[in-house]
């Protein structure tokens, strides 16, 4: 039988890169490069609340990580490392094997190596925590507060698959096989803006990604910079295999659902080539969808150009009675 120590050797071990110190010490060292900051991020997945018990290992340790590059991507931060905390309700090798497959695989795509972490005995279901390590140019990060009136709203990639996945794997929709298998991936295989947050250093006045809904997300960066803003649903990136859904379903998904981990940025309009040219170098699609007013609130237009009613609400662990 494997100790913890032999899995955490066989499973999360690795040579560090040069200069950091990794998996196998009180503490994990690395260095911060002169004139820059650290950016930090946690993410807790609990089994039933953020995945199913059922989930691929390997699309569970992509996921694990991805959430976190993404805070990183927001922030225009470069992935530094990370570490690792799981809460194991039982020992299965093949599993583990699966997941750290998953997780060391997008580690390795966005230089951001395990250098740390924990394990122990869960009672009942699987916990995951990831905390992730970025280094951003003092004074360049891409925070939430600096929307101003008159910019552009942009967002990268596309909307709703993955919100749209979860109801279906959830059995709050009827069961649709070929839709599912032209959703999951969204849900299960989150790919982070990383390049396309560095590429808009300097170009972009606030970012956020894309966890809870597009418009509960941007609701954050309206508040933290005390401005409003309008957008267009008909300029909405929808991802194409939502194309048979009910209108209402639709824009539920892609208002409200969350597990997008894409990019909300605002940026001026007088810089629209530098964002295409940005988002050109990072290989990602970008959209614009709305503008930044002066005016608190938010509101959504439809194709007549009149203010959607009933607009949807993103996600929330804890919802107001």
């Amino acid at each position: 039988m494997a100790s913890e120590f032999d899995l955490i050797a066989r499973y999360f071990t690795r040579a560090a890169p040069a200069g950091l110190l990794g998996v196998g010490d009180d503490c994990a060292l690395f260095p911060v490069p002169p004139g820059e900051q650290v950016a930090t991020s946690t993410d807790l997945l609990l089994e039933g609340r953020h995945f199913f018990s059922d989930v691929d290992p390997r699309a569970l340790g992509h996921k694990a990580l991805a959430v976190n590059l993404s805070d990183l991507a927001a922030m225009g931060a470069r992935p530094i490392g990370c570490v690792l905390g799981l809460a194991l309700p039982r020992l299965d090798e093949p599993w583990l094997a699966a997941f750290a497959d998953g997780f060391h695989a997008l580690a390795d795509a966005h230089g951001c190596p395990l250098i740390g972490g924990d394990t122990t005995r869960s009672a009942h279901d699987l916990a995951i925590s990831v905390t992730v390590f970025g280094a951003v140019p003092a004074g360049q990060a891409l925070r939430r507060d600096g929307a101003q009136a008159g910019d552009d709203i942009w967002v990268s990639g596309e909307l709703g698959a993955a919100d749209v996945a979860y109801r279906l794997l959830d059995g709050q929709y009827p069961a649709d096989p070929a839709l599912l298998a032209a959703t999951r991936g969204a849900l299960e295989w989150p790919q982070p803006q990383v390049a396309l947050g560095l590429a808009l250093r300097g170009i972009a006045h606030a970012a956020i990604d894309l966890s809870d809904g597009l418009l509960q997300d941007l609701g954050h960066i309206l508040a933290a910079s005390r401005v409003g803003a309008c957008l267009e649903y008909t300029r909405m990136p929808v991802a194409a295999a939502l194309a048979s859904l009910d209108d209402a379903l639709l824009r539920r998904a892609v208002l409200g659902g969350g597990d997008v981990y894409q990019l909300c940025f605002a940026a001026p309009a007088a810089k629209r080539d530098a964002v295409d040219a940005a988002a050109r170098a990072a290989g990602a699609r970008v959209t614009r969808i709305g503008q930044v007013r002066a005016q608190a609130g938010l509101s959504v237009l439809d194709g007549q150009g009149q203010p959607m009613a009933a607009l949807p609400a993103g996600f929330d662990h804890f919802p107001a009675a």
